[in-house]
């Protein structure tokens, strides 16, 4: 498994536009499976990563953030909790 970490998280905001966001994160974080939908006071994202504090470093930047769900997907792959 490349990524680890399933990170998901809300951002509430004024103008955010999931095209920015979208091409922000492809090309400034290392990951796959990127999902960046909403409107410009909503957006919700799902990427997978090994560095998911740089995700939400730059999404706390946008706007508020919460309903934050990383999920360690090696360690669901065995069986266990993630």
């Amino acid at each position: 498994m490349e990524y680890i970490f399933d990170t998901q998280l809300l951002i509430e905001g004024q103008g955010l536009s999931e095209d920015k966001i979208h091409d922000y994160i492809t090309q400034n974080f290392v990951g796959d499976c990127l999902l960046a939908v909403g409107d410009d006071e909503l957006i919700k994202i799902h990427f997978h990563t090994n560095e998911p504090w740089k995700v939400l470093e730059y999404a706390s930047t946008l706007g508020e953030i919460y309903d934050v769900v990383v999920e360690n997907m090696e360690r669901q792959a065995k069986g266990l909790k993630g």
